[in-house]
């Protein structure tokens, strides 16, 4: 174990040292700056590029708005050479991914989720109980729906292919507005209300929630963002975030 870590160490910082060479010989002016070092927004820049897993570029993607583009470099980053070279010859227009937004109690959270947000009481194991709707920006509404379950996942496109499909979710276009929503492990209540448990929230749709659990969690990609919710709280999903826009080498133009 300690010989695998070590040497994903290596990659993970000849990978950096490639990148830094790129940059070098641009006719740009970049800044290093460590993934833990990030706290506040980021802002005067015209990219950022982040070096490791998909990880680093949702941590990264918590402090941008709408207006910087994102290229984030994994394993291969000769390919991001390229693709920078492509941007900066505006040969490579970013794409526009969609993010989660979430109000409490009407107050709209500072944080956009890139790839899906999971509501559910900090312990696991917990049966959480909340129901939801989903409502039309023309007011139309959906039947409500009772849950006891152990919470409710919802992912964007891009984060369709992730927790969202491995719990049986279906892969989304990535660069669609929709947002895919699931009821994790529900206490069957028959099957007219089972059908509704795994949905769509359409771009012109958000999804209104309320929450009647002592405890529970609003978390963002992943278990390191968070926000506290309890018991009478109403929560509003939606697609209407400022977008994302990342450099994908596969779809540009």
């Amino acid at each position: 174990i300690f010989h695998y870590i070590d040497n994903r160490r290596k990659v993970h910082k000849e990978a950096i040292n490639v990148c830094q060479k790129i940059l070098q010989q641009k006719p740009i002016d970049w800044k290093p700056i460590f993934r833990n070092n990030l706290s506040e927004p980021i802002h005067n820049v015209d990219m950022v590029v982040t070096v490791g897993g998909d990880g680093t570029l949702l941590q990264a993607s918590h402090f941008l708005d709408d207006s910087i583009p994102v290229l984030g470099v994994n394993s291969d980053p000769t390919q991001a050479e390229e693709v920078l070279d492509g941007f900066l010859e505006d040969q490579i227009v970013p794409s526009k991914l969609s993010r989660i937004s979430v109000s409490v109690n009407s107050k709209v959270l500072p944080t956009c989720a890139l790839n899906d947000i999971l509501i559910a009481h900090p312990c696991p194991a917990t049966v959480s109980r909340f129901s939801f709707k989903i409502r039309g920006d023309d007011e139309t509404c959906s039947p409500l729906v009772n849950c006891r379950s152990s919470g409710l996942r919802i992912s964007t496109a891009a984060g369709s292919t992730a927790a969202m499909h491995s719990a049986g979710g279906f892969p989304m276009p990535v660069l669609s507005r929709d947002l895919q929503y699931m009821v994790r492990e529900p206490i069957s209540q028959g099957p007219a209300i089972s059908r509704l448990m795994h949905g769509l929230i359409k771009s012109d749709q958000s999804m209104d929630a309320s929450w009647f659990s002592k405890e529970g969690f609003v978390y963002f990609d992943g278990s390191h963002v968070f926000h506290t919710i309890q018991n009478g709280d109403t929560i509003e999903i939606s697609s209407k975030a400022p977008v994302l826009q990342v450099v994908l080498p596969h779809l540009s133009t």
